[in-house]
């Protein structure tokens, strides 16, 4: 990103959302956005995943220009190297675990097989289970499973432990980190709770669509030692 910003217009008011950010993704990186709400951080996410536009600035990935991409071209980016993990799980309710993971194996160029994806969150035991009968982190253990199963160049999560207790949060965070580190995958997560940011390469600060703080940490703590 160079220079966003993001302007919703409401009525006869103005939202910036964003403030002529500058940010830069670096391959292989786990980067942790942190911020209160209200301070950009959803939008900044939706902007790196092509899921919305910038009202101004320049957002490239790997040479190409998605600020004047169009809509083919971006729904192109985001099915072939863009993984989404949300705070709720967007699981099909009607669908096992694994039918659920091949919904984007399907449409997926190289993917990892279903049941390969739900091993490296640790659901192999899983496979044939309905999402009612799994609880909130198995839930969101799958939903990173599925967006992870398409080998993503990069994997975007927005709150992903936002509606989970400490110990299912953790299991989550287990799951973004071997996603990162067995398949290298470049990893952002935005968050408010500052004690994921001990897990991060980088940390960065946002307040009223800045950002105010870009920091590499020294050491990273496993996902295990973390806690809130």
């Amino acid at each position: 990103m160079r220079g966003v910003t993001k302007v919703y217009v409401m009525g006869e008011v103005e939202v910036h959302a964003l403030r002529g950010v500058d940010l830069e993704l670096r391959d292989g990186e786990f980067t942790v956005l942190l911020g209160p709400s209200g301070s950009g951080k959803s939008t900044l996410l939706n902007i790196l995943g092509g899921l919305d536009r910038a009202t101004a600035g320049r957002v490239t990935y790997r040479g190409g220009d998605l600020s004047e991409a169009g809509e083919r071209a971006l729904t192109r980016y985001r099915r072939r190297h863009v993984g989404f993990v949300f705070q709720f799980y967007n699981l099909i309710p009607s669908l096992t675990a694994r039918e659920n993971v091949a919904l984007v194996t399907e449409i997926a160029g190289d993917p990892i097989s279903p049941e390969h994806a739900l091993a490296l969150v640790g659901l192999e035991h899983r496979l044939d289970h309905f999402p009612s009968r799994m609880s909130g982190g198995e839930q969101q253990r799958v939903a990173i499973a599925r967006a992870i199963a398409k080998r993503p160049d990069v994997l975007l999560c927005d709150e992903p432990t936002g509606a989970l207790d400490i110990s299912t949060g953790i299991a989550v965070l287990e799951a973004l980190e071997k996603a990162n580190s067995e398949l290298g995958t470049t990893t952002a997560v935005i968050t408010h709770n500052t004690a994921i940011s001990a897990m991060a390469d980088r940390v960065i600060s946002l307040a009223d669509g800045q950002i105010t703080s870009d920091v590499r940490n020294a050491t990273k703590l496993p996902a295990t030692a973390i806690e809130w």
